[in-house]
């Protein structure tokens, strides 16, 4: 299983933010600089794909719940 698999959007993002700093600090040779950017955009698909996979639940969740309120509003 991979870390994407594993990791709690939380845990992704707390890896994203840490890059971020690292990056931010800028006193690094270039070869490193540019590999962590690519591990910041891969954390931040996958901040996205589990955001996506959040708001897809609370969809699914609340399907038909304003028509059931109005019902039982009767």
């Amino acid at each position: 299983m991979s870390d994407s698999q594993t990791r709690s959007f939380e845990q992704a993002l707390e890896a994203l933010e840490n890059r971020v700093r690292k990056l931010e600090g800028g006193d690094m040779p270039l070869e490193e600089a540019l590999s962590l950017f690519e591990e910041g955009i891969e954390l931040t698909r996958e901040c996205h794909e589990k955001l996506d996979a959040a708001d897809q639940k609370i969809v699914e969740l609340t399907r038909g719940m304003d028509k059931e309120i109005q019902e039982s509003e009767r």
